[in-house]
C-alpha cells in the first residue's frame, strides 16, 4: 500500500539522521572507551611495554573526537536556527469565512482524516498543505512528534472562479494529505528534510532566487577565517545528507501523493475531473491577466485591487470569444466559491497587493497606490501611454544633432524612422529604459531593443490619437490596454507600426493616421 511504501522511505531518511549522528559520537565513544581503560589500568597501564602506544592513541583519538563533536554541534546548530521557508499567503481566519471551514471540516470528517489547522490564500494556480513549524520544545519531550495539523493554502484564483461543489472536489485529495502529516514518523522525516533545505538556502553565499513564491533575500557575504571554514564544513556535510536522502524524498512525496488520492477517490470523483479543467483555464487567464493587464499597472506604481475579480472577467470574456470555451459561461450560474467568505472584496484587496509585492516587487515611488478597474484605463492605460511616450522622446532628444530637444511630434518620430535610424533610436531607448526600469523577470521575457521600440511607438501614437482624434484609453481583459475610436477597439495598428519601425516604410503608418484623422504635426502631451 501507498502508506506503507511512505513510512518505509521515511524511516529510511530518518535512519540517515540516525547514522550521522552515531558517525559524530562514535569517536567520542571509543576515546571515552580508553581513557577508561587507562584509568583502570586494563588498556596501556603505566609501565606497560605497550603504554607508550596507547597513550598515543588516546591523544589521537581524542583530537579527532573533539573535532567530530566539534564539527556535528556546528551542524545541529546550524540546523536548528535555518527557518524553513514559508510561503506568503493572506491568512483566513474561521470568523472570515465560517461556510469555507465548514466545508473542509466536513470534507475532512468524510475522508477520516485530521482538518487543517487554518485557511490561507495565496496568489497561485495551485493548493497544497503548508506544515506549521514545530516549537523546540516540543521537540525535546517526544523524539518523532507529528506537530499540528498543516495550514491549508489555496490558490485564490480558484475561490473566484471555482463553484463551490467544483472547489470541494478539487481540494479533497489535498485535505487527504493531512493524515500523512498526522503520521510521527513522516512529520519527522520532512522536518528533517526541510530543515536540511533551509541551512542550504540561509548559509552565507546561498544563491538568490525564488524559494516557492517569494523573493530570498540577498545572501550573506561569506566569512572569513575560522568562521568560514565552519561555514564551508557545515554546507558540505549538510548537502552530503541531502544527497543520501534525495532518493527516499522524492519517493516519500510520491507515495504520500498516491495514498491521498486513493482516500480522496471516494469523495466527488466524477466532479473533480471536470474541476480539472478549470483549473487548466483559471491558469491561463490568472497568467495573461498578470502580464497584460496588471503589469503595465503595477508599473506605474498602481495596483489593481482586485485581481481575482478580474479573473473572472477575464475568464468569462474567454468563454465568449472562444469555441473551446464553449458551455464554461454556463457554469456561472452556480455558487461561487468566494461566496463561502464573509467578505471577498477585503479578502481580494489583501491577496492582490500580495500578488503586487511577490511578482513585482517594490514600486519606482516606493509605495503602491490601490487602482480599481474603473479607474484603469485613465490611471494605468492613459498614464503608461503618456509615460512611454516621454521615454521615446527623451530617446529622440538625445540622438538630435547637438542634444537639441524638439517638439513631441508624429512628425519628427516617423522622419527619423524614415531615414533608418530605427535602429539607433531601439538602442538608445534599450539603454535609457535599462537604467530607469525595474524589470520584472517573473511575468514577462527579455525583450530586444526592437520589441521595446515598437512599443513605445504604439504609445506615441495612441497618445496623438487621444488628443487629437477622440480616441480613448480602454481595457480588454485579456490583452490588457487598447485604443478606442469612435467607441470600437482598433486591432490593425500592430502591423504599420511595425513595418515603420523594423523596415523604415512609414507609408501604411501614415495612411492608418490619416484614416483615423489624426494629426501628425500636434505636439503630444506627455
Amino acid at each position: 500500500m501507498a502508506v506503507d511504501t511512505a513510512r518505509a522511505h521515511a524511516q529510511a531518511v530518518l535512519r540517515v539522521r540516525g547514522l550521522a549522528l552515531a558517525a559524530a559520537v562514535l569517536p567520542a565513544a571509543v576515546a571515552a572507551v580508553l581513557l577508561a581503560g587507562r584509568l583502570t589500568g586494563r588498556i596501556g597501564a603505566a609501565g606497560s611495554s605497550d603504554a607508550a602506544g596507547w597513550d598515543t592513541a588516546r591523544w589521537v583519538v581524542c583530537v579527532i573526537a573533539a573535532l567530530t563533536l566539534l564539527v556535528a554541534g556546528l551542524t545541529t546548530r546550524a540546523l536548528r536556527r535555518a527557518v524553513p521557508p514559508q510561503t506568503p499567503a493572506v491568512p483566513v481566519e474561521r470568523a472570515a469565512a465560517p461556510e469555507l471551514y465548514r466545508l473542509i471540516d466536513e470534507l475532512a470528517d468524510r475522508l477520516d482524516v485530521p482538518a487543517p489547522s487554518a485557511v490561507a490564500l495565496t496568489p497561485d494556480c495551485d493548493s497544497w498543505l503548508e506544515d506549521v513549524p514545530l516549537p523546540r520544545r516540543a521537540r525535546a519531550l517526544r523524539p518523532h512528534p507529528a506537530g499540528p495539523a498543516p495550514v491549508l493554502v489555496i490558490g485564490s484564483p480558484f475561490l473566484w472562479w471555482m463553484r463551490a461543489g467544483e472547489l470541494r472536489a478539487l481540494l479533497a485529495p489535498v485535505v487527504a494529505g493531512t493524515a500523512a502529516s498526522a503520521d510521527p514518523e513522516i512529520a519527522a522525516a520532512r522536518r528533517f528534510l526541510r530543515g536540511l533545505d533551509a541551512c542550504l538556502d540561509s548559509g552565507p553565499g546561498a544563491t538568490a532566487g525564488l524559494g516557492g513564491a517569494t523573493p530570498a533575500a540577498p545572501p550573506a557575504p561569506p566569512r572569513r577565517g575560522p568562521a568560514g571554514l565552519a561555514d564551508r564544513i557545515t554546507r558540505r556535510i549538510t548537502r552530503r545528507l541531502l544527497g543520501a536522502c534525495r532518493g527516499h524524498s522524492a519517493e516519500l512525496e510520491r507515495s504520500v501523493a498516491s495514498w491521498a488520492s486513493e482516500q480522496a477517490r471516494t469523495v466527488d470523483y466524477g466532479l473533480r475531473i471536470a474541476a480539472q479543467e478549470q483549473v487548466g483555464l483559471a491558469y491561463a487567464g490568472w497568467d495573461r491577466l498578470l502580464t497584460r493587464v496588471a503589469l503595465p499597472a503595477w508599473r506605474l506604481g498602481r495596483h489593481p485591487a482586485h485581481l481575482n475579480a478580474g479573473v473572472v472577467s477575464a475568464l468569462t470574456e474567454l468563454s465568449r470569444r472562444d469555441r473551446l470555451a464553449d458551455g464554461y459561461g454556463t457554469r456561472l450560474g452556480d455558487r461561487p466559491a468566494c461566496d463561502l467568505l464573509e467578505e471577498p472584496g477585503a479578502v481580494d484587496r489583501a491577496v492582490s497587493r500580495l500578488a503586487a509585492d511577490l511578482f513585482f516587487g517594490r514600486p519606482a515611488a516606493g509605495t503602491w497606490h490601490e487602482l480599481e478597474w474603473a479607474d484603469y484605463p485613465a490611471a494605468a492605460v492613459d498614464a503608461g501611454w503618456r509615460a512611454r511616450a516621454a521615454a521615446l522622446q527623451a530617446a529622440l532628444d538625445r540622438l538630435a544633432p547637438q542634444a537639441r530637444p524638439g517638439a513631441p511630434t508624429l512628425t519628427r518620430l516617423l522622419a527619423r524612422l524614415a531615414e533608418g535610424g530605427g535602429e539607433q533610436l531601439a538602442a538608445a531607448l534599450a539603454a535609457q529604459l535599462a537604467r530607469t526600469t525595474t524589470p520584472a523577470p517573473l511575468l514577462e521575457p527579455d525583450r530586444t531593443g526592437r520589441d521595446l521600440l515598437v512599443d513605445h511607438v504604439t504609445a506615441m501614437v495612441c497618445c496623438a490619437a487621444v488628443d487629437t482624434a477622440g480616441g480613448a484609453p480602454g481595457l480588454d481583459w485579456l490583452d490588457g490596454p487598447v485604443l478606442l475610436l469612435g467607441g470600437v477597439r482598433r486591432t490593425d495598428l500592430a502591423a504599420p507600426v511595425a513595418q515603420a519601425v523594423e523596415q523604415g516604410q512609414d507609408g501604411p503608418l501614415r495612411a492608418w493616421l490619416d484614416a483615423a484623422e489624426v494629426r501628425l504635426e500636434k505636439p503630444v502631451r506627455l
